[in-house]
């Protein structure tokens, strides 16, 4: 069940029209009272005359309200819907007039056994919901007590799921962005956008934030992707919040429509984004607009970044809560710097995962801030590396980070599972559904030619790493010897080889660095954990012709660019450019 607490309302007799009304659509059918504070109240539904009975009905619910006279709160109604599931069965009428009294009790409008209570009435309408409406002047004319109404409601209804049988609900914890009117979805529609102006003025921030490093770069971003930016001035002359509007959303006046931060989501009000920026203290020494050289492309930082993506997943898997906050967030700001910079091929889908991942980035666990600014940090480089071209080490460095990510995005949600956070767990798992299909097709030509290499490996030297894999992995040895993408493993220990390392202790890092139970193909997770730890290119090295005389084996630094380190910042080039 769900309960939808609005806000308070300063006409009884129009909620009650609304309720006996035919609804906006004629949706309303057979209207009639299921309970009520004294079981007496009359039911305009019920009634010859309905339009006397709704009057008299209003008449009687206002009472204490005028009885109070200005102690009475200015917003006097309270109104809050309840609605069974879709696959719940039909309940009665006497089943809705329990669950209305447990409602009006839990909210603190009529306690159990309180002759004070307010005043209220349960109105049903449609099969599968009741509203319930309350004046909020008790008998001794005081305010009604419903402080955190919605919370203890929520906790009541889930009480009465279980009790009824019904289905269980996954509720929040009051940390989510708040949704869209139907009015702005109607326009959105209207206008053939597939989200609202304030769902896409929220990804506008959120992509604006994503590695910023200062409150200016911030507000230049946004400017920058064509954002309308109004800041709210103290007296002082100091900025103490901001608005932001889409160019051409207007009103029916032609005014712009603006948004604060904090009604876009929680975390993106003024005070919370400066406590991030300040918290991770990033450098912010170079322009937002200096081109990156060739040695700090997208591959170098997509590189770096699974580095720090693996620091984070140990963390979330740390005992340290406010720890753990933190890589969600940072996380969060990394998906929104691919997002923005990923190739035409994984755009849509790395975007979706960004969104989606966004209701998983909050919680009521305080995230210790200093530890996103690793994170934070991927974000900023990833940012001004610029696009990443989606073939070639471009192409590759970006499967393995999403591939990094599908981890994060999965432990994200057994995180959240843990603590019932029931919605940022679905968020998480629906984050990595996108990363995963963003996966498939990042990795499709990188695979294809590690494939194809392997493929054309001698069959002596493939059952030598067969072998390999079989002693590493013995329960899994035959999935993984069964998978598309065997000989792209086979390839990828060819190179490591060549490359001087031992594959056997290769392969049992790998396999100690993370779980594999969630993984889709076993063998493209060993791949790229196998090609970052021996500080491989990300794309296929085919071996070289050996020259005449000179030994078979080639060192690492043979194969490997100064560049693919991601440990290292590359040396300075020296010379003049030609």
């Amino acid at each position: 069940m769900i309960a939808n607490i609005v806000k308070p309302g300063r006409s009884t007799r129009g909620v009650i029209n609304y309720l006996y009304g035919p609804g906006r659509a004629n949706e309303h059918t057979d209207p009639h009272l299921v309970a009520s504070w004294d079981g007496f109240a009359p039911d305009p539904g019920r009634s010859a005359d309905e339009n006397a009975a709704r009057a008299q009905l209003a008449k009687a619910m206002d009472l204490r309200v005028k009885q109070a006279g200005d102690r009475a709160p200015d917003g006097h109604v309270w109104h809050c819907s309840v609605r069974a599931a879709p696959t719940d069965r039909v309940l009665t009428d006497t089943e809705w007039a329990a669950i209305a009294r447990r409602v009006v009790s839990a909210a603190g409008i009529a306690p159990e056994g309180d002759p004070d209570g307010c005043r209220w009435i349960a109105v049903r309408h449609a099969d599968d919901h009741i509203h319930i409406v309350a004046t909020k002047v008790r008998g001794d004319l005081t305010p009604a007590r419903n402080w955190n109404d919605y919370r203890r409601v929520n906790k009541e209804l889930i009480a009465i799921e279980t009790e009824l049988g019904l289905f269980q609900v996954e509720r929040g914890d009051r940390t989510a962005a708040k949704r869209p009117t139907r009015a702005e979805k109607e326009k959105a529609t209207r206008r053939g956008h597939q989200l609202t102006a304030r769902e896409r003025l929220r990804g506008h921030v959120r992509a604006a934030l994503a590695g910023a490093a200062s409150e200016d770069e911030f507000f230049a971003r946004l400017a920058e992707e064509g954002v309308r930016v109004k800041m709210r001035i103290a007296p002082s002359g100091d900025a103490i919040g901001y608005s932001v509007a889409i160019v051409g959303d207007r009103n029916a006046d032609r005014d712009p429509i603006w948004f604060s931060g904090a009604k876009l989501a929680p975390d993106l009000s003024l005070p919370r984004i400066r406590q991030r920026l300040t918290a991770s203290n990033l450098p912010h020494d170079e322009g937002t607009g200096t081109a990156p050289t060739p040695q700090r492309g997208p591959s170098y930082a997509r590189r770096n970044a699974v580095t720090t993506a693996t620091q984070a997943l140990d963390l979330l898997n740390s005992d340290d809560e406010g720890a753990a906050a933190a890589q969600l967030v940072g996380a969060g700001e990394l998906l929104d710097a691919l997002a923005q910079t990923s190739a035409a091929q994984t755009r849509n889908e790395l975007q979706e995962a960004a969104r989606a991942f966004e209701r998983a980035t909050r919680s009521h666990i305080h995230a210790q801030r200093t530890h996103y600014r690793a994170l934070r940090k991927a974000a900023r480089d990833i940012i001004r590396a610029g696009p990443s071209l989606g073939r070639g080490e471009d192409g590759a460095t970006s499967a393995m980070i999403i591939d990094t990510l599908i981890f994060l995005a999965i432990a994200a949600a057994h995180w959240h599972a843990a603590r019932s956070h029931t919605q940022q767990a679905a968020a998480s798992h629906q984050a990595a559904q996108h990363l995963r299909a963003a996966y498939r097709a990042a990795a499709q030509t990188p695979m294809a030619e590690m494939r194809a290499h392997g493929q054309s490996l001698p069959p002596h030297t493939r059952a030598r790493y067969a072998d390999t894999l079989r002693a590493v992995l013995p329960e899994h040895a035959d999935r993984i010897q069964g998978e598309p993408n065997w000989p792209a493993l086979a390839a990828t220990l060819a190179e490591a080889q060549r490359a001087g390392h031992d594959t056997t202790a290769l392969l049992h890092k790998a396999v100690e660095t993370r779980e594999l139970a969630t993984a889709d193909s076993l063998s493209d997770v060993l791949i790229w954990r196998l090609r970052h730890n021996a500080k491989l290119p990300a794309a296929a090295t085919p071996p070289r012709p050996a020259k005449r005389g000179a030994p078979q084996l080639q060192s690492a630094a043979a194969i490997q660019p100064p560049n693919y380190s991601p440990l290292s910042p590359p040396s300075a080039r020296s010379g003049r450019s030609r």
